[in-house]
């Protein structure tokens, strides 16, 4: 039996270390910005927006969500721009230093007793700069995996950036579990701020690994080369309309999923289904456990069959779902709120986005990569996960607590993601360098 070649092992070991800091600097990031959607659901309201009424707390905080939602194309606007002409690596590392700061701030920050109205804008303004580290996170992360991967793998190598999201998700769903078993004046007055605080720890961990990465090999190439570029933003819209809208359009649906069953899904099981807070957060962490095993099914599929294929399939699963997931939301039975949990995070979300980071990447050139990939991602992120959890408790509270406008308004965010996926073209057989 014969041993690897030196220079092959060295670069397995090379890409081990790649699809770590994928991950796990995705984790990050997702945890801090998941952690926020979920104290949004269950303790915003009570402690930045108390004596507004119960309703109106909720949509407010769900307020401050969108902001976050709203300020990711900036950051992948910017840090796109940079990704493509200064290099993925170094953006990484200011993105994870972003977040990790943000959310410290927002574990200290003071309650509207304390500073009056500034809390709130404080609130705000520091989710903004969330989305902002956030937008310019995830194109990077998956580009150093994917540019790296072999064109047989390039589709698993991708989703782990996007496997990152759910298993941050789990953290910080577990770590505000935790802090929710104080008793609740204690949970409202400090308890919510631990898991915030512990953020500083998380990113000194994936700064570890992050500044150990090479940086992308095509794109070392294409730096290496001795030409005049036209502004990555300005190319994509006006060399590659087409394909950003594909991107952007494509992105929808998995996104709809993560708002609707990952942040409006919670604050309805505990305020209008009445379950208990912690027992809510559980589950949570759960379906996210499902969400990974179905990110990595969707996207080795993808790599054996086609990216269009999956996703289609993915999206025609959440049209015939819907219904039934919303109805078993409604339930107030724990076992059913999960069993909707992973039908619509675990299974929708996972054959809809799995696949999406390779998608989207074949749709665009090295020199332009990170912008289109980043700015399409994360304007499907505003569209889909943005708005949804405001529109979905307006929509209920408008329907008299009836689910069904819910479900219809799925379905339409689904249709746009099966239309984009049906017009673009396979590109899971296509060599990089050739691209545009």
């Amino acid at each position: 039996m014969t041993s690897a070649p030196p220079q092959q092992v060295a670069e397995q070991r090379e890409m081990r270390r790649i699809l770590a800091s994928s991950f796990l600097g995705t984790a990050i990031e997702y945890y801090d910005f998941i952690l926020y959607a979920t104290a949004a659901s269950i303790v915003f309201g009570e402690v930045f927006f108390a004596g507004v009424g119960e309703g109106v707390a909720l949509l407010l905080s769900f307020g401050t969500l969108a902001a976050g939602y709203v300020a990711r194309p900036i950051g992948g606007l910017v840090f796109g721009h940079l990704g493509d002409r200064v290099g993925r690596k170094a953006m990484l590392v200011v993105t994870l230093v972003l977040m990790g700061t943000v959310s410290v701030l927002i574990g200290l920050l003071p309650t509207p007793g304390q500073i009056g109205v500034a809390a709130p804008l404080l609130l705000v303004t520091l989710r903004i700069l969330q989305g902002v580290a956030v937008g310019g996170e995830w194109g990077g992360a998956m580009l150093l995996a994917f540019e790296r991967a072999r064109k047989r793998t390039r589709g698993f190598a991708a989703s782990f950036a996007y496997m990152g999201a759910p298993a941050g998700t789990i953290v910080a769903t577990l770590v505000l579990s935790a802090a929710s078993t104080l008793p609740r004046a204690e949970f409202l007055a400090w308890g919510w701020r631990i898991p915030f605080l512990l953020s500083a720890v998380l990113v000194a961990v994936g700064l570890v690994i992050r500044l150990k990465v090479a940086e992308s090999p095509v794109f070392t190439e294409l730096a290496a080369g001795a030409h005049e570029r036209k502004a990555p933003v300005l190319e994509v819209l006006t060399g590659y309309p087409r394909n950003f809208a594909i991107a952007v359009g494509a992105g929808i649906a998995g996104q709809a999923a993560q708002g609707l069953m990952g942040a409006w899904a919670l604050s309805y099981a505990v305020q209008q289904a009445t379950l208990d807070p912690t027992a809510v957060l559980n589950v949570k962490a759960l379906a996210g456990v499902g969400t990974i095993l179905m990110i990595i099914a969707a996207a080795r599929l993808s790599d054996r069959i086609g990216r269009r294929r999956v996703m289609l399939g993915g999206t025609a699963g959440a049209v015939l779902l819907a219904f039934p997931i919303l109805w078993l939301l409604q339930s107030g039975e724990v076992v059913l709120l999960f069993l909707a949990l992973f039908l619509g995070l675990s299974v929708v979300q996972g054959f809809t986005a799995g696949p999406y980071g390779a998608f989207a990447a074949e749709l665009f050139p090295t020199r332009v990569r990170y912008t289109g990939t980043s700015l399409g991602y994360q304007t499907a992120a505003t569209l889909g996960a943005g708005f949804t959890p405001i529109l979905a408790a307006g929509l209920a509270l408008a329907a008299g607590g009836s689910l069904w406008p819910v479900a219809v308004g799925w379905i339409a965010l689904t249709a746009v993601t099966g239309v984009a996926v049906l017009v673009a073209p396979e590109g899971k057989d296509k060599e990089l360098r050739e691209i545009g």
